[in-house]
């Protein structure tokens, strides 16, 4: 692998803040002979290469839960990211061998270098940094250089080492200018974020696993790696041989293949689950375009998991500048259109759309750095298919001009846009996000999207102009929706929070408070205490039994979904904003900040018992105190979600018939008139005749098919109310439209 970069002018506040970073030890072999750098007057003008070979590490320092990591370097000069290695998985002496050229015009910057351990979708750990003092180097001989890693605020801690070799010469070429640095550095990582091809993977089951608890039983669950990708299965209660049925996809990065760790766990509650045993799967050994079946026995333990895997050709995922327009080429756009036109609707049935995304710019956003900026990039993502912007240095209305294509699997996707600013040693840190449904998307329309917070609830500083368009295939979208939907590998920990657990209770009470209403109403029609409505319903419920046919239970349901409609559009519309959620939700964003201020999320609440019962004992009496504790914890965390789960139910029918979503209504519409003929032409005793028939020989057609329900599957797609509020789009202040803006900021 090799690069070259270069950089320009870079003002005396960032050389100030380098010289406030420890400096990392350094050792280097060297010769006597050649000129030094220190030879050279300050004001010299002259373009110098420095020719880098990132040999390897020693000794590392872990950052990982297996006494492990996951270690990547980057190189940076005058307060710009040069360079990024590659990540080395699970690994404390990793070999590299990289190379790269940067060009400098000022050889007495140091040559900033840090090392980090790469974590998907969490906070990147810190491993240690370390200064190359360039000025020491000879020109033009290559010179090995040892750098001790340090960490600013633990400097007596051995964090491992870092070798290099280096050669530094004169370069008589014109030099570039600063301002166009980020853009030309994101061509550098570009190729590192697209991915060659899919794995696609199939969890079928496990056999003869060891049994980890007293009952003689495990509750066992699977993780996958395969580089930064995680993933985690499903946890099956009280069995030795689980019957898993998921299916996932992984991205495949490397050409060669790779290899996925598996490893199997005895999830434990209260405690650190038990380890069962450990397996791989090598891809560079499997052939492409086929499904493979896998018995693969665990090691360290018993039993073995039973995998199907399949390789497939990459899809459309790309990034482009602006120039690079695939929808404005006449022939690519036939074409595109040609692959989601309705005479294909039966070919690759898993290639449901194309989605263009242009993220152009954003303004007025918050300043998170000291000086009053921020360095901002944007991070692009639909399901687990996770794209970046270049960063733009020292800027507040940064100019991204990049073209983002995907392939969409599922229509009823959320692509989210996430803004943050780049720190030197910390994760980035959070500026802004929107969040788009894919179905609410008007094509070819540049629009400025109000920047919300974390929890979407809310709009936060700042505005981002996007131009999106999305083409699909309405019939393989309408097959895929009643299909499972697609989960994310990492998703953030559900967490104890008493404003979320009395949210969910209050949705929950609402939707049950429905029902109730609903039976108080036709008990009161009983009791006659309006005898007009009495006599009314008493007349329908002798026409509808005398009458009664199977086929009206969705002839109702079809009834009453068009009658909501006819009220939509009439202008009769009688849905309400959900102030009750959006209110709930801003509490507990209110509860969130006060949680970000004092204690982490996850021990808040544990801590606050343990303050509260002020028992002073012993270390092994406090770790069984403290297990209880966690014990409770989590029975909460189960309580909270199981409210969630029924509240949702009962929200997604409500917006069915609500028409949240017009293409789930429309298709909910085409279902219930399709059973509805069924059931006016087909005998009963036909249909659950057929029914069962494809019960009982799925397995049979099918061993390793995975089991869903249509309906649940459809339901999943609908939002929830709070889904609802956090898609909602804002509104615009006038204060930051882009004239107001010129006319307050000249400058």
């Amino acid at each position: 692998m090799s690069t070259c970069g270069s950089i320009g002018f870079y003002s005396p506040l960032r050389k100030c803040m380098k010289k406030t970073v420890l400096l990392g030890g350094v050792n280097t072999k060297t010769s006597s002979v050649g000129p030094s750098n220190a030879d050279f007057p300050s004001g010299d003008p002259g373009m110098y290469q420095l020719d880098i070979t990132l040999r390897r590490g020693h000794n590392l320092a872990a950052r990982d839960r297996g006494g492990t990591s996951d270690p990547y370097v980057k190189f940076k000069l005058g307060g710009k990211e040069v360079f990024r290695s590659k990540t080395i998985h699970k690994n404390l002496n990793p070999v590299w061998e990289e190379k790269t050229c940067i060009l400098i015009d000022n050889p007495r910057e140091p040559l900033y270098i840090k090392v980090f351990d790469y974590d998907f979708g969490l906070q990147d750990d810190f491993i240690g940094s370390a200064f190359l003092n360039l000025a020491s180097l000879e020109l033009n001989r290559q010179t090995d250089v040892t750098l001790s890693l340090k960490d600013p605020h633990y400097p007596d801690h051995d964090l491992g080492t870092i070798l290099l070799s280096v050669l530094l010469a004169p370069r008589e070429e014109q030099r570039e200018v600063f301002q166009t640095q980020s853009l030309r550095l994101s061509d550098l990582h570009r190729k590192s974020q697209l991915w060659r091809g899919i794995v696609s993977i199939t969890l079928i089951e496990g056999r003869d696993l060891k049994a980890m608890d007293a009952n003689g039983l495990s509750d066992p669950y699977v993780k996958f790696r395969l580089g930064h990708q995680k993933y985690k299965s499903k946890i099956m209660p009280k069995t030795l041989n689980p019957q898993w049925r998921e299916q996932f996809d992984f991205h495949l990065y490397e050409e060669r293949g790779g290899i996925i760790d598996i490893t199997v766990w005895d999830k434990d509650a209260g405690k650190k689950d038990d380890f069962i045993g450990r397996c791989q799967v090598d891809l560079s050994t499997l052939s492409k375009e086929q499904t493979h079946k896998l018995e693969l026995p665990l090691e360290e333990g018993e039993g073995c998991l039973v995998l199907l895997v399949t390789l497939t050709a990459s899809a459309a995922v790309t990034i482009s500048d602006l120039s690079v327009n695939s929808l404005e080429d006449p022939k690519e756009r036939e074409e595109i259109l040609k692959r989601y036109s309705p005479m294909r609707m039966f070919h690759n049935m898993k290639d449901v759309g194309f989605l263009q995304v242009k993220v152009i710019r954003a303004e007025a956003l918050m300043a998170a750095d000291v000086t009053g900026k921020s360095d901002p990039f944007c991070v692009v993502e639909l399901n687990n298919d996770r794209l970046l912007t270049h960063t733009v240095y020292k800027n507040l209305n940064p100019e991204w001009n990049k073209i983002f294509t995907f392939n969409v699997k599922d229509i009823h996707s959320v692509l989210e846009v996430t803004v943050y600013d780049e720190d030197r040693d910390r994760s980035a840190d959070f500026l802004g996000k929107v969040a788009i449904p894919l179905l609410s998307i008007q094509n070819g329309e540049q629009k400025a999207y109000v920047l919300k917070n974390k929890q979407l609830t809310g709009p936060t500083k700042g505005v981002i102009y996007l131009e999106i368009d999305v083409i699909f295939n309405a019939v393989k979208a309408s097959v895929r929706t009643l299909m499972p939907k697609e989960q994310k590998y990492i998703e953030e920990e559900n967490r104890l929070s008493k404003q979320l657990l009395l949210r969910n209770f209050i949705r929950m009470k609402r939707c049950v408070m429905v029902l109730i209403n609903a039976a108080y109403y036709i008990n009161s029609c009983f009791d006659w205490d309006s005898p007009p409505r009495s006599l009314a319903a008493f007349l329908l419920f002798l026409f509808v039994v005398w009458n009664f046919e199977l086929y009206m239970i969705p002839l109702a349901l079809l009834l009453l979904l068009a009658w909501n409609y006819f009220l939509i559009i009439s202008g009769k519309d009688n849905r309400q904003h959900d102030t009750v959620v959006e209110d709930m939700l801003e509490d507990e964003e209110e509860e969130d900040d006060r949680d970000d201020k004092s204690l982490p999320r996850s021990d808040k609440i544990t801590w606050l018992l343990y303050s509260t019962c002020g028992i002073l004992q012993e270390d092994s009496e406090k770790k069984g105190f403290m297990d209880k504790l966690y014990a409770i914890q989590e029975v909460c965390v189960s309580v909270q979600n199981i409210l969630d789960e029924v509240a949702s139910f009962g929200e997604r029918i409500k917006n069915t018939f609500n028409w949240t979503v017009p293409f789930l209504s429309w298709l909910a519409i085409v279902a219930l008139c399709v059973f509805t003929v069924i059931l006016y032409f087909i005998p009963l005793r036909y249909i659950v005749l057929v029914w069962g028939i494809n019960k009982f020989t799925k397995k049979l057609r099918s061993p390793y098919a995975i089991d869903n329900n249509e309906l649940l599957d459809f339901l999943s797609r609908v939002p929830s109310d709070v889904q609802v509020v956090q898609y909602h789009e804002l509104k615009q202040d006038p204060s930051h439209s882009p004239s107001k803006r010129k006319k307050n900021n000249p400058g």
